[in-house]
């Protein structure tokens, strides 16, 4: 019985159950902390907000390109509207000073400060360079096609105003240029307005100083072609 009761009572059987449990809470103790590894503020910011803020500044970066653009629509139809004005303007006006002025005096509107007296004029704008027609002619039709470039980045109205004016002027002048005597490409233009004390000009010189006055005070203004403004 001795013998039995020794060997029945040598398994300690509560330190065996103690055991366990230490055992179960050291394993469980990793599993605990493993997830408190992962949820450390570095490893959430690297995962969570940190991805989301680059995420959130991708976009407004994004959000910001459309707004350092030009806003609103091309110009188009007021730049061509302000052109073809002023390219028949100056067309009619010269076509009835050549039938009803040419080889006649002067007409006297404001005594002799200003008369319309019909000239030919083979140079620039007020008489300018007459020695240099073909020259005048090639410039005029260079200063379209570079008016008519510009005009795919045309979304200011004040700038549209401007070219359209400049377009015109160089129209009406080139025209004369072309197809009026003595020949192609050496015609000589139609002047027809006298001030006192000043130079001959046309309507097409006119809305070309116009033009190019209104362009130099848009750049001071710090307003460019495409509706940005910038200050220096």
């Amino acid at each position: 019985m001795a013998e039995a009761e020794r060997i029945i009572g040598t398994p300690d059987i509560p330190e065996s159950a103690g055991d366990a449990p230490e055992q179960s809470s050291e394993e469980e103790t990793p599993a605990v902390a493993a997830p408190g590894t992962r949820s450390t503020p570095g490893a959430r910011s690297a995962d969570g907000p940190a991805a989301d803020g680059t995420g959130a500044d991708e976009s407004a970066a994004d959000g910001e390109s459309p707004g350092e653009g030009p806003r609103g629509k091309r110009r188009l139809t007021v730049l061509f509207a302000v052109a073809v004005l002023a390219y028949l303007l100056d067309l009619v006006s010269k076509t009835i000073v050549v039938s009803k002025l040419e080889h006649h005096a002067p007409v006297k509107v404001i005594g002799d400060l200003l008369q319309l007296d019909a000239i030919r004029n083979p140079g620039a704008a007020f008489g300018l360079g007459s020695a240099y027609t073909v020259i005048f002619t090639i410039v005029a039709a260079s200063v379209i096609v570079v008016i008519v470039r510009l005009a795919r980045k045309l979304y200011s109205a004040p700038w549209a105003v401007a070219l359209g004016l400049l377009l015109g002027g160089a129209l009406g002048n080139l025209t004369d240029r072309i197809f009026r005597s003595p020949s192609v490409f050496q015609g000589e233009v139609v002047d027809f307005i006298r001030p006192a004390h000043f130079a001959v000009f046309n309507l097409a010189d006119s809305a070309i100083v116009c033009g190019g006055i209104l362009i130099v005070l848009l750049s001071f203004k710090g307003l460019d072609p495409d509706g940005t403004v910038h200050k220096d």
